[in-house]
């Protein structure tokens, strides 16, 4: 008897084609997944994997077994989905994520919704970097995600996987009160050639579109400091510690000593819900996301900055 969860180890073997990505993917150890593939090999009785060096690679009979796996994945997927569909209820178990200006200002409303409308429909949320939530998602990890890319840098999404708009996120600059530009109507983000930048940490999509977005402007960006949390690069701002990008959504009050100006060229983050192709039918995705582009067109979701 084939075991699902192995065949998901093996899957993400095949995708990832190494241990440590499957590990990774998976969030289990390096050794759990060599475990689970050795005892998958003696569910079929042959082998699977074979060492290359310091990391493996499939056999004919691994190769052709990964190539099921993904389909029995893809199938059980499906099967939820007809078992959902099939009364029409909302109902079940539905694990989200969203980044967390998206989870401050649109989960409140949109899980709240949920619950009053669908009471036998148990919501699980984490809040979650956009490249986390949409690995979380093609895995089978999380059923839904709200992710976001920006104009001039679209997110990459895995085969697989759809989306739906929310809404566009306009951002400005937030400058000290007695920064040299803290008067201006607008402004151009080369005018900070000069200035410390307070961004997302290293590796993030929020902080690469920032290295990119300025460096496409002959600009070599003088990097002070990293915070994950607007209102902590907010607060440094405060503290005359350099310049941050601030996006509406989600945005605090302002601290004492800091304004905003907007940006000459207008620069807007794109907001989106993901989900996987084969649970498009579920009536808990459909009831998410109807709950999702109701929380996004509420005041509510933008109140605190305007």
């Amino acid at each position: 008897m084939l075991k699902l969860e192995h065949l998901r180890t093996l899957d993400a073997l095949a995708r990832h084609g190494s241990v440590s990505g499957a590990a990774e993917e998976l969030h289990i150890t390096t050794s759990a997944v060599s475990q689970q593939m050795s005892k998958l090999e003696r569910e079929v009785g042959q082998q699977l994997l074979a060492k290359n060096g310091r990391g493996v690679r499939f056999t004919d009979a691994g190769r052709l077994l990964a190539e099921h796996a993904a389909r029995i994945l893809s199938q059980v997927e499906l099967a939820q989905s007809d078992l959902e569909a099939q009364p029409g209820q909302v109902a079940g178990e539905l694990r989200v994520a969203a980044f967390p200006t998206a989870a401050r200002r649109l989960f409140p409303v949109a899980l709240r919704d949920l619950r009053e409308r669908h009471p036998a429909l148990r919501v699980c949320s984490r809040e979650q970097e956009p490249e986390q939530s949409i690995r979380g998602v093609a895995r089978g990890d999380l059923d839904l995600a709200v992710v976001l890319d920006w104009y001039n840098k679209p997110m990459p999404l895995p085969d697989g996987l759809v989306k739906a708009p929310l809404l566009d996120d306009p951002v400005d600059v937030a400058l000290p009160a007695g920064h040299r530009f803290a008067g201006r109507d607008e402004v151009d983000l080369a005018d900070f050639a000069e200035d410390e930048w307070i961004t997302w940490g290293e590796g993030e999509f929020c902080h690469e579109w920032l290295m990119f977005t300025l460096r496409s402007k002959g600009i070599e960006p003088v990097i002070g400091h990293r915070a994950a949390e607007s209102h902590t690069q907010l607060g440094l701002v405060a503290a005359g510690l350099g310049v941050c990008i601030a996006p509406l959504l989600g945005r605090d009050p302002l601290p004492d000593g800091v304004v905003t100006v907007p940006l000459r060229q207008r620069v807007r983050r794109h907001v989106f819900v993901v989900w996987r192709a084969d649970a498009d039918r579920r009536p808990s995705i459909r009831a998410a996301v109807r709950a999702l582009r109701a929380a996004a067109e509420s005041p509510t979701a933008v109140s605190a900055a305007s």
